[in-house]
């Protein structure tokens, strides 16, 4: 077998070559050979992805976190030949959301996965901003969701704390927005704390944001949050995102759809897979068991 392998060393704490060092004797020891690219710049995995020969290969391997797992299948997705290979991820991120879901956040673990060849399909999130399509793989998110992302992308030196920290203070200066949600024939139109869907449990650093989402289930987990939540309640409400009990508050309505949509009066930035990228108004649908990932079932 013979895979490219995509090293971001800047992810999470900047481990990612470290991480390579430690994992690329297990593929010397299987007869595996690898080609290694290192990224140098943001959206450099998402070119190799559009544009490497993947007849060479039998699978795109990425050393990184949520992000580079985010433009790797926005390349693969964009390719002129529509051609896909199984993508193999190695966690070296600080949140590893996606990661968490499959219970795969030891770098050596994934790695035997990949070389034992086990594989599974999962869904995609596809994200239409009138003539932009983006892909996601774990969430978009919009209101308070895009706000505690910013922070926290803003305090990433501190580590995978950031996350709680980064909610902590957008509790503190609580903004509400309006905007019309569509979504299973309904028409919602008033303001809301925050709107999120999710492909995966996970959000952040192991918050179970959609508890119910299975990432091979055709289905998008929406996670309405109403603005008539007091400061306090978000406090308390908080820890239970750990446990995924918060969707059982009052001020929580939770959804599976296939497809939602959010309108604005003005564009808000978005929070797609802790990418801070893309305005409303959006449409999201689900492009069900797209992408193939070495993975158990």
């Amino acid at each position: 077998m013979k895979f490219i392998l995509i090293v971001n060393p800047f992810s999470g704490k900047k481990q990612g070559l470290k991480i390579l060092e430690k994992i690329q004797p297990l593929f010397i020891e299987s007869d595996i050979e690898i080609d290694i690219i290192k990224t140098d710049y943001s959206g450099h995995s998402e070119n190799i992805a559009r544009e490497f020969d993947i007849t060479k290969y039998n699978g795109l391997l990425i050393i990184g976190g949520d992000g580079t797992f985010h433009e790797v299948i926005n390349g693969l997705l964009n390719r002129s030949d529509q051609k896909k290979i199984p993508i193999g991820i190695i966690p070296a991120g600080s949140g590893n959301s996606f990661m968490h879901d499959l219970d795969l956040v030891d770098p050596v673990k994934a790695v035997n996965l990949i070389i034992s060849n086990e594989t599974r399909l999962i869904d995609v999130m596809r994200l239409q901003m009138g003539d932009e399509i983006r892909y996601g793989i774990n969430l978009i998110g919009w209101g308070m969701v895009t706000d505690v992302g910013l922070t926290a992308e803003n305090i990433r030196w501190i580590g995978p704390i950031r996350y709680t920290l980064a909610a902590l203070f957008e509790i503190l200066f609580k903004k509400s927005r309006k905007a019309i949600l569509k979504i299973q024939d309904k028409i919602i139109d008033t303001k809301f704390m925050f709107i999120i869907g999710c492909n995966s449990i996970h959000v952040g650093k192991g918050m179970k944001m959609a508890p119910k989402a299975k990432i091979d289930d055709g289905l998008i987990d929406v996670v309405v949050v109403d603005h008539e939540i007091s400061r306090l309640r978000l406090l308390s409400v908080l820890p239970k995102l750990y446990k995924g009990t918060h969707i059982f508050e009052p001020e929580v309505t939770y959804y599976q759809s296939n497809e939602f949509s959010i309108f604005t009066e003005k564009n808000n930035i978005l929070n797609v897979d802790g990418e801070i990228i893309g305005n409303t108004p959006i449409k999201v649908d689900v492009i069900p068991q797209t992408i193939e990932i070495f993975a158990t079932i």
